[in-house]
């Protein structure tokens, strides 16, 4: 097990910290978890001292988007006090207060590889790039939990265009920042750092991958990835790489920090796939955060308009 501080017990199993907080109360028969199922307050909200995340700047000129789903939108402060950011912690709640006075300014992001112009660009030249779109997105974790963002971004094909890869350039890496000072979960060996994730040209360019430096109306919390991150949907969480600071184009399949520290556990593609189970879980189910029952997992996370980019291949070989 790579995770040194967890257990064969996956997270989709076990009990959310906020109904084992209130267990007493729940086989009492007090009403607070049902309460949090039936009004949708989130299940954080009902754990002891909960971290506040920081205020953040608001985003001007947002439109919204015709990719967004309708679904009920995650609360935000689930969101931003529940998340996977191992560069900071393992624990799910600790990354919002460790990540609290992590410095993204000044930040550059450099474009390189199979490109006609290499470069380093300042991350607020990127932002300005194109206008801002609000999109909600059902974003699924492997480990069984998922979310409903309105993220704040535009299509990543938009920087891919303007950095003109090569005709060479199949595949683009995406780095995080390595920086063990302001990341303490960097000091330790729970993964290689620093983390790289990646896609295939075709995955990149497709509308629905995000370039994401907001949620919610406002400027991403640290905690979510600021300042730049990236969102792809329809895959599993722990692709959309978070504090990019390295963007790579390839015309080999990049090493991606998870395939490489566990290859049996996690593929290159990472396509939501029900009938996939990680081999210590089933993926059949989810549970939303602010919800107490579990829902079906769908396909490509019900995302079907990129089941073309898949024609012909096995998603079981290739998961």
């Amino acid at each position: 097990m790579l995770i040194k501080k967890s257990t064969d017990i996956p997270s989709s199993e076990v009990t959310p910290k906020s109904l084992y907080l209130n267990r007493r109360k729940f086989l009492a028969g007090a009403t607070l978890a049902g309460a949090a199922a039936v009004t949708g307050i989130g299940l954080s909200e009902l754990s002891s001292p909960s971290i506040t995340a920081q205020a953040n700047a608001k985003i001007d000129g947002v439109k919204p988007s015709s990719l967004s789903t309708k679904e009920t939108i995650t609360p935000y402060k689930d969101v931003s006090n529940y998340n996977n950011y191992y560069e900071f912690s393992t624990d799910k709640y600790e990354p919002a207060g460790l990540a609290k006075n992590f410095k993204t300014r000044p930040w550059t992001v450099t474009i390189d590889g199979l490109v006609d112009k290499k470069q380093t660009l300042d991350v607020d030249t990127i932002i300005k790039m194109a206008t801002p779109e609000e999109r909600i997105y059902r974003h699924r974790c492997v480990e069984g939990w998922s979310i409903v963002v309105p993220w704040v971004g535009f299509s990543l094909s938009e920087l891919i265009n303007k950095a003109k890869p090569t005709s060479k350039a199949k595949f683009v890496e995406f780095t995080t920042i390595l920086d063990m000072q302001q990341m303490p979960g960097q000091r330790g060996q729970v993964l290689d750092w620093p983390y790289v994730e990646g896609l295939r040209m075709d995955e990149a360019m497709h509308p629905l991958a995000l370039l994401c430096f907001g949620m919610y109306g406002e400027t991403l919390p640290n905690q979510d990835g600021a300042p730049l991150r990236i969102v792809v949907p329809w895959k599993y969480g722990f692709k959309s790489g978070k504090a990019i600071v390295r963007i790579r184009f390839t015309d080999t399949q990049p090493r991606t920090t998870w395939a490489e520290m566990a290859p049996r556990e996690y593929g290159f593609y990472a396509n939501v796939n029900p009938n996939v189970d990680h081999p210590r879980w089933s993926q059949a189910k989810e549970r939303r955060l602010g919800e107490f029952l579990k829902r079906p997992t769908l396909m490509f996370n019900g995302y079907d308009q990129v089941a073309s980019l898949y024609t012909g291949m096995d998603l079981k070989k290739n998961f």
